[in-house]
């Protein structure tokens, strides 16, 4: 589990890369079923872990002194599993490298999907609305006085 109180570094890229998922997927949908939109935004192919590097050496040192997760949320443990795998193999090729730059390089490599749950995507991407919304109206309000 995460530290209380702790910042995530890449929330507002993490967020660009969730949208622009939402966007391709609403454009290519000749029926919206919001349900459904955010059930396959959470599976499409992100361009790294939303993860950051810390955070990731911790977990990954932990899963080799066998911890299993067991505490953690089904989505967050495969993004870590998917982690521990690559870094086990790209340890293969280059045992002589530190395990941190291990994590590191693999954290930033493209991911198989964002590791959230549905009701997660759609928390996020209404609230990135909503203040998109705010701004935009906040904007409008400015020009009229």
């Amino acid at each position: 589990m995460k530290p209380h109180g702790s910042h995530f570094e890449f929330k507002q890229q993490r967020n660009d890369d969730l949208m622009r998922a939402y966007h391709e997927l609403i454009k290519q949908a000749s029926f919206v079923s919001m349900p459904e939109i955010y059930k396959m935004v959470v599976d499409m192919p992100t361009c790294r872990f939303w993860v950051s590097e810390e955070r990731a050496i911790i977990v990954i040192h932990s899963m080799m002194k066998g911890d299993k997760l067991t505490n953690m949320r089904k989505p967050r443990r495969e993004m870590y599993n998917e982690i521990y795998r690559r870094v086990l193999s790209l340890r293969e090729k280059n045992p002589e490298m530190p395990i941190y730059r291990l994590v590191a390089q693999v954290v930033e490599q493209p991911a198989p999907k964002f590791y959230i749950t549905p009701g997660s995507a759609k928390t996020i991407i209404c609230k990135i609305r909503k203040e998109w919304y705010y701004q935009r109206t906040k904007r409008r309000l400015r020009h009229c006085f």
